[in-house]
């Protein structure tokens, strides 16, 4: 079971830009990956599958104080990607959202502003929900 969160790693930047994209769009939202999870597995599984395999992308996605753990699939596509969100059913048994921890500095790039608009932050963690 994998539970590290790290940064996007270069070789997946176009699938993850497209799919972050795509979900924006689909959800009304402006999100940003700030994450994905166990980086060096999905790096693996493209180059198992090749560069026009479909690949999962568990993404931590932020927007605002929101961020979402969200499993999407994308496979190359001519000159583009066909992106689609993977059910909560199809996701890996055992890795919750609620469970990982936040890439570092998310937490802090939220913070920094909260503490601009209000005298203090109140900064509650109740189960690992983050």
């Amino acid at each position: 079971m994998a539970t590290s969160v790290g940064a996007v790693p270069e070789i997946l930047r176009p699938q993850v830009e497209a799919a972050v994209t795509w979900l924006s769009r689909e959800q009304g939202r402006d999100f940003h990956a700030s994450g994905m999870l166990d980086p060096a597995a999905v790096v693996a599984e493209r180059e198992r599958l090749g560069a026009e395999g479909s690949l999962v992308l568990p993404l931590v996605l932020c927007e605002g104080d929101l961020c979402l753990r969200e499993n999407l699939r994308i496979r190359a596509v001519g000159s583009g990607f066909d992106v689609g969100l993977l059910a909560p059913e199809h996701a890996a048994p055992g890795q919750p959202s609620a469970l990982l921890d936040p890439p570092p500095g998310v937490r802090s790039g939220w913070l920094a502003p909260q503490l601009e608009r209000h005298r203090f932050v109140l900064l509650l963690f109740y189960r690992g929900f983050w």
